[in-house]
């Protein structure tokens, strides 16, 4: 028996049935009359739903938005002039040109160097943070306004994306030599994992990320989103903002570091919270 896959064309077409005032039986018979599994359609029918009724929710709610005239492709923001590149609705991705200034990355860089140390990521089951093999990069914290260049380059950030400086993380830096990377993530707090309610604490949710290239490396190191098929080259000055207006995989915000093949790759990320994170 061929077996039967919820493809995102079903999951499509099922929305657009609920959406035109459909009951779920009526959607549900109109399956079953199409040939599909009484147990595989409920599956679907199951799934799509409450994805959808998650995606409403998430739209109703303020989210970190990028702030421009619509058509434009260019923003004063702060004290500089920002170009967007690329710009996605769902998964919602917009990737910048200039945000960053050769002047500034390499003073991050710099800023950063004396405080560098292995990469940790969140421990789930405590909230605490850990070494993890998925990734092997070098990193540290900027507290918030911790420097003259934080401050500007949060600043810019809170105008592009109207959203409060207190409402973020400090700016981590992280450094990736040849070979290293972060294999695919989500950068929302698993609600499913018993030491998530004590990270939420502070600042709640993490709803947006903004990652900001330092340098170009000379092969590999791209941004890539394998759920878009979408690959973001990491290129000096630019920066790839992303949104989860949930924590669930249906954002199709999975994302991850490339591994560096040859030379080495620097970056500043700034993580935004539902609160003001203290």
């Amino acid at each position: 028996m061929k077996t039967q896959v919820i493809t995102p064309e079903l999951r499509r077409w099922i929305i657009e049935q609920a959406s035109a005032g459909h009951s779920p039986e009526s959607i549900l018979t109109a399956m079953e009359g199409s040939g599909w599994d009484e147990e595989v359609a409920l599956a679907a029918l199951d799934e799509t739903i409450h994805a959808y009724a998650r995606e409403v929710q998430a739209a109703q709610k303020a989210m970190p938005e990028v702030q421009m005239p619509a058509g434009s492709s260019r923003v004063w923001v702060h004290d500089r002039e920002v170009a967007v590149v690329v710009s996605l609705k769902r998964p919602r991705v917009v990737v910048f040109a200039d945000f960053l200034s050769s002047e500034e990355c390499e003073a991050m860089i710099e800023l950063s160097k004396p405080k560098l140390a292995r990469s940790e990521t969140v421990e789930t089951t405590t909230g605490g943070s850990e070494v993890n093999v998925a990734r092997t990069s070098r990193g540290m914290f900027f507290t918030r306004g911790e420097h003259e260049l934080c401050a500007r380059i949060e600043a810019r950030i809170e105008a592009l994306l109207n959203w409060p400086v207190d409402r973020g993380e400090g700016l981590q830096v992280l450094h990736y030599s040849p070979g290293a990377e972060y294999k695919p993530h989500y950068d929302y707090f698993d609600p499913e994992q018993s030491g998530t309610a004590a990270v939420l604490r502070r600042g709640g949710q993490r709803v947006g990320t903004l990652v900001m290239y330092l340098n170009t490396p000379k092969v590999g190191g791209a941004t890539v989103f394998p759920d878009a098929g979408l690959e973001v080259s990491a290129l000096a000055g630019h920066a790839v903002f992303f949104s989860y207006g949930q924590p669930n995989p249906s954002t199709l915000t999975l994302h991850g570091g490339a591994p560096v093949v040859e030379g080495e790759k620097w970056v500043a990320t700034k993580w935004l919270r539902e609160q003001r994170f203290d």
